[in-house]
């Protein structure tokens, strides 16, 4: 099976929706503002990074207050918490390439003012572009949750008991033995990692009924 190819000027959407990375392409036309309602009114992440890479137009980022134009070719950055929006100043529709990464519900938040977050917003998965699930029930949502929470809980308290294990000698003075314990707590640490990920995905999937009308 061959991999999906996508082109910005016609896959104006979300690409790729995980619980790892969200990925899109956005079109702003003439004037319009993305990410917040006015200059100095953006949102932010609370644990994910957005990159922005502009492919068409001349597109006004800012990011904390300060402000760049950036053309086709340019990429800017806005880190966990950094409140941002990106406008069009130019002649022509702007498209960029987008990506948060992680991409974890709540995702977006809004600031009443300086320092004071709005009430959490949960998005139904339309959203997102991924359709609405309608067959699976509340209840089997929930206990997916619970299992993923509790299977964490699992691969955690493992991979602490070999880290107590294995960090003494990772700061020893035997380079093998030192390096024999680094990859046992690769070993130990990535399915908790991993884990991470199924709970985030099973989140996003209760967090999504919940937003949903029919909720």
């Amino acid at each position: 099976m061959s991999f999906e190819v996508y082109d910005y000027r016609k896959d104006i959407r979300n690409l790729l929706v995980t619980p790892q990375i969200r990925a899109r392409f956005i079109r702003l036309e003439v004037g319009s503002l993305s990410g917040g309602d006015q200059r100095g009114k953006g949102h932010s992440h609370d644990l994910g990074h957005e990159i922005f890479l502009v492919l068409q137009g001349k597109a006004e980022f800012e990011i904390e207050g300060e402000i760049q134009v950036l053309e086709p070719g340019q990429m800017c950055v806005a880190l966990v918490d950094e409140i941002h929006t990106v406008r069009n100043v130019g002649d022509e529709p702007v498209i960029i390439y987008l990506s948060v990464t992680p991409h974890i519900q709540p995702t977006h938040t809004s600031w009443v003012d300086e320092g004071t977050k709005a009430p959490f917003h949960f998005n139904s998965s339309g959203a997102w572009d991924i359709p609405n699930d309608q067959t699976t029930s509340i209840n089997e949502l929930v206990e997916s949750q619970q299992q993923a929470a509790d299977a964490l809980m699992a691969v955690v308290e493992s991979a602490h008991q070999v880290q107590c294990k294995q960090l003494p000698l990772l700061a020893g003075n035997d380079k093998e033995a030192a390096l024999e314990a680094r990859d046992k707590i690769w070993e130990a640490i990535y399915p908790m990692f991993q884990q991470m990920y199924e709970l985030a995905d099973s989140w996003n999937s209760v967090t999504y009924r919940t937003a949903d009308t029919s909720f």
